[in-house]
């Protein structure tokens, strides 16, 4: 259990979210020796295509790219092609088809995605594979989270802002099956009578959250595509088909820790999850998060793990109580959450979703996710 907040405030500790020393020295290798050598390969290069050299080195997605053995005919390199979605997420290039078309025709789009001439870029059938192969390894998750522990872990992260968003899909929403539970007894209305004795109602998934591992949590969480229901920023009901994206944001706009789920599961559901993934990744003081997470479980959840809960109230349980106003102070660092959500719609892919199944959706949005926590690192020391 972590130490409490107040531990660290008395001892007057001052972090930083990332490690700026060694961005600047990444950069400055990129500089002194990366761009040379692609400008005698490649030609002057924009600020656009000197902005994606940077966010691939951050990333350094070939890192994680596994060797594997095959019998049979050689597969293509997948460095090169996880390169290139990085690539498309980065230009927010919608499709696939239009990845390739802008790979053939740009030279120097191609070889900084690792390809040297036009015939040497696979076909689309080639990139599919690869990306459901990337979706069923886990691959993004695990860049995701070196990236965490390579810039994030060892420093401390005052405020966790936690949201979820919408996310619409092209695929039909699965059909819901109902199974009747045959062992269990409906109780009858009102009060029980005189020395009847009742079995208690069983625990509500947040609830069981508590004593379940990550792990058993993930498990547990729906992620079939199906249809959502939330209320808009001017009170009025929206609906869509396909997921929702949850995601913990710290100070700087960085991304901890993400989740993708059915579209009708609420959101407080992800919200303990979320806090066990991102505790075993940072420190952290301040859970920051609306009134949908306003829960006794999520409450106790984030006391238990030495975090300081701050919960915008939901009026549904009778009296409205304000804020503290040093609180209220600190819930206004929770709109982080809200611009990363906009950034990955507008500009990185969360609008242009065009795969199927949940894998598939998740590493989909991670690509975006990856890039955004590139800029945002980058943006601390430029």
């Amino acid at each position: 259990m972590a130490p409490p907040v107040e531990f660290y405030i008395g001892q007057k500790i001052l972090m930083t979210e990332v490690p700026v020393e060694r961005i600047s020295y990444l950069l400055s290798n990129v500089q002194r020796s990366l761009f040379p050598h692609l400008r005698e390969s490649c030609g002057k290069l924009s600020d656009r295509e000197e902005r994606l050299v940077k966010v691939l080195e951050v990333v350094e997605i070939e890192k994680h790219i596994r060797i594997s053995h095959w019998l049979g005919r050689k597969p293509e390199d997948r460095k090169p092609l996880a390169r290139a979605f990085v690539a498309k997420a980065f230009y927010n290039i919608p499709t696939t088809g239009a990845l390739l078309e802008r790979l053939r025709r740009d030279k120097t789009f191609r070889q900084l995605c690792g390809w040297e001439c036009w015939n040497q870029v696979p076909s689309e059938s080639t990139f599919s594979r690869a990306f459901a192969n990337f979706a069923q390894s886990d691959l993004t998750n695990k860049v995701h989270a070196a990236l965490v522990k390579d810039y994030v872990s060892d420093d401390v992260v005052w405020h966790l802002s936690r949201d979820a968003t919408a996310i619409a899909a092209r695929e039909k929403p699965a059909k819901k099956v109902v199974t009747a539970d045959v062992t269990k007894v409906k109780n009858k209305r009102g009060r029980p009578k005189k020395g009847e004795v009742r079995p208690a109602p069983e625990k509500k998934r947040i609830e069981k959250q508590c004593g379940w591992s990550l792990d058993e949590c993930l498990r547990d969480l729906p992620t079939a595509c199906d249809v959502g229901t939330k209320k808009n920023s001017k009170g009025y009901k929206t609906t869509w088909i396909g997921y929702k994206f949850h995601v913990d944001v710290g100070d700087k706009g960085i991304p901890i820790s993400a989740l993708t789920t059915s579209a009708s599961m609420h959101d407080s559901q992800a919200a303990i999850p979320l806090m066990k993934m991102t505790a075993s990744r940072v420190e952290s003081f301040y859970d920051l998060m609306d009134s949908a997470y306003d829960a006794e479980p999520i409450h106790q959840t984030s006391i238990e793990l030495g975090h300081v809960p701050i919960i915008d109230c939901n009026p549904r349980c009778g009296e409205f109580l304000p804020m503290e106003p040093d609180r209220a102070r600190r819930y206004n660092n929770r709109t982080m959450s809200e611009r990363f959500n906009s950034e990955l719609k507008d500009n990185h892919g969360g609008s242009t979703l065009r795969v199927k199944g949940h894998n598939k959706v998740h590493a989909h949005l991670m690509f975006g996710l990856l890039v955004i926590f590139a800029e945002t690192v980058l943006a601390l020391v430029t």
